[in-house]
């Protein structure tokens, strides 16, 4: 077994080596000819073979062994990068991929069979150059002074080879008998020499050549640039791993910094009240402004250090798009836009799964056949775009094609033989909420049920898993010009603005990004459509909840006037009757563990400054239960 500190970070390098290989190797089948990215890509799969070989993971070291045979034909320029090529390689890494999961969770490489793949890649190979895979040549098949020249890796091996004979020569050991330069007896030590001599100045010869090939690039090349380059070089010197959970244990400690603050400041607030002008107070009022101060600097800081770069998601798609569009023979072009936008790690492993059912829809629902594109008068190859950029506190996800878009009349349809709606609903409702009924459980436009998509799940566990984000997901559609869906969620899910509101003798928090607004009305602005209230807001309806009817609390409404907080949750507005509006306070989310997870209407807790615990409305649980109702 592994030293766990090394195995670590093995781990952590071949994890980071495996997300960029898979973007270069489809990048690399878009420019085969880009011999920098053929290098970039061999050098990962020779690091690999590498790491594994040392570690001891035999199965690994013998599939990136193989990987690396192709790819060095590749870039010697002896043969062509052709789809099936790739195929192989690309299932090659989706194994190596299964190995390193396996040693994460068991410390050993597991029974994975990778016979199969061997083959295949054995298979490539031979195909690539005519020949059948063999093992690595030994030091006498090497040529020096005949033959075909050897490469510089050739060259830098057999030097290490006979720096290791003239160490044992050295200590007067006995050569291996089966270590023959030229055939014949052991060689001797002047032998070896002079040899070693051979390969040095032949390596000599190399180094010049490649110096030669790059001397033009190096002289367009400013100092600037190069001191840019030596200062980000140092800077890495100074990164290190931390391990997650020692991150989210910090984080915690913050969360119950920033409450006990929140106390503090109600304390103070309430001393300066009762004793205003005293010394004491004022010189603790002014070290609160300091704790305070220093506290939100704190923790915008370990925020930070929580926060990571959507590219971790965004890195998946290349392959998943190739993939996809190569067994739908379809041709998609993918365009990947803000890919260093940043935001909390927990929401980055939450946001791929919905990202991916809807790029699958993309290319197999909304770009068309190359054949219909062109029949349309559009380009043969669709465009897929992924974008990501930030708005306030937000952070927001565009899924973008050039297809055929979605036919409401197709939608209203399906939603009337499925029993979703019926033809008085679809009356009332706008192209948007129509548009939103793909969201539905079991709703699906496909003709038939393929393994890309046609089951009716989907679409809903998208909304479904991005509203738990606190999040909301919207579509725009234009028949035969494309889809736009639009994901904004918030940017951390572990300190957020909130509205305090009170009902009866409870206290409740809403989270902030959820509110449009709060406004008194009368009591007679009431109205009753169908059994529900509503209200006539800027010309337009919002249906009305009372929340102390949802909670089943003891109120008393005003006769003449009440509060209304206006709540929005994607294409949905609701108004929320209320007793009082507290204020606005950063709180701390709190879970309220396995046994009461799943109350309606509730997302969590957290404590306040006086110490009493509040809890949090799940404004997309509530919009649920009342759409239930309704």
């Amino acid at each position: 077994m592994a030293d766990l500190e090394f195995l670590e970070d093995f781990l952590a390098e071949v994890t980071e080596i495996l997300e960029q290989l898979n973007q270069d190797l489809v990048e690399l089948e878009e420019r085969p000819e880009d011999l920098d990215l053929l290098n970039k890509i061999f050098r990962a799969a020779h690091t690999m073979k590498g790491t594994s070989s040392f570690m001891g993971f035999e199965k690994m070291t013998t599939v990136t062994h193989r990987m690396e045979d192709i790819l060095n034909v590749l870039r010697k320029g002896e043969a062509k990068l052709t789809p099936d090529v790739m195929d192989v390689v690309l299932e090659a890494v989706d194994v190596v991929e299964q190995i390193v999961e396996n040693i994460r969770e068991t410390q050993e490489e597991g029974d994975i069979d990778i016979t199969e793949i061997v083959k295949k890649l054995e298979d490539a190979y031979a195909k690539l150059t005519g020949q059948k895979t063999e093992e690595e040549p030994a030091a006498e098949d090497v040529v020096i002074g005949g033959g075909k020249p050897p490469s510089k890796e050739e060259l830098e091996a057999l030097d290490r080879e006979i720096q290791e004979m003239l160490k044992k020569e050295t200590e007067a050991e006995q050569a291996p008998e089966e270590t023959v330069i030229g055939g014949g007896r052991p060689p001797t030590k002047e032998e070896l020499e002079a040899f070693d001599r051979e390969i040095q100045e032949l390596l000599k010869k190399e180094l010049e050549k490649e110096q030669q090939q790059t001397g033009k690039k190096e002289k367009k090349k400013s100092d600037k640039p190069a001191a840019k380059a030596e200062k980000k070089e140092k800077k890495g010197d100074t990164t290190i791993r931390v391990d997650v959970s020692r991150l989210d244990a910090l984080m915690n400690l913050v969360g119950e910094l920033v409450l006990g603050r929140n106390r503090l400041l109600r304390i103070v607030q309430q001393l300066s009240t009762k004793y205003e002008g005293d010394e004491l107070v004022e010189a603790l009022s002014e070290t609160m402004d300091q704790v305070d101060f220093i506290t939100t600097d704190l923790q915008m800081a370990v925020m930070k250090t929580r926060m990571v770069p959507i590219a971790r998601v965004f890195n998946r798609f290349p392959r998943v798009v190739r993939d996809l569009a190569r067994e739908l023979n379809k041709e998609v072009k993918l365009i990947i836009e803000g890919e260093d936008t940043e935001l909390d790690r927990s929401i980055v492993e939450e946001i791929g799964d919905p990202l991916v059912h809807l790029v699958r829809n993309a290319i197999d629902h909304g770009i068309e056949p190359p054949q219909e594109r062109e029949f349309l008068g559009k380009p043969r190859q669709g465009t897929l775009r992924l974008a990501a950029y930030h708005e306030g506190n937000h952070i927001v996800i565009l899924v973008e094609d050039d297809g055929r878009g979605i036919d409401i009349e197709k939608i209203k349809k399906k939603a009337l033989e499925k029993g979703l709606v019926t033809e008085a609903d679809l009356a009332r409702m706008t192209e948007k909420e129509i548009l939103g009924l793909i969201f539905l459980p079991g709703f699906s436009t496909a003709e038939k049920v393929t393994d890309v998509s046609g089951r009716g799940v989907g679409m809903d566990v998208v909304k479904t898993n991005i509203e738990k984000l606190n999040g909301t997901i919207e579509i725009n559609s234009q028949v035969g010009k494309g889809t736009q869906i639009v994901i904004k969620i918030p940017l951390t899910l572990a300190i957020i603005q909130s509205l305090l509101v009170q009902v009866g003798e409870e206290i409740y928090a809403i989270p902030l990004v959820s509110v449009v607004e709060a406004v008194k009305v009368n009591v007679d602005e009431i109205q009753y459509v169908e059994g529900q209230e509503i209200i006539i807001l800027r010309d337009s309806v919002l249906p009305l909840v009372e929340l102390s009817r949802v909670f089943n609390i003891p109120t008393e409404r005003d006769d003449k006037s009440i509060y209304v907080v206006v709540l929005s949750i994607g294409d949905k507005r609701f108004g929320l009757i209320v007793d009082r509006l507290i204020g606005q306070e950063e709180i701390v989310i709190k879970s309220l563990g396995n046994y009461l997870s799943n109350v309606p209407g509730i997302s969590g807790a957290t404590i306040m400054g006086d110490g009493r615990v509040t809890l949090i409305i799940d404004v997309a649980g509530l919009a649920n239960m009342i759409a239930r109702v309704a």
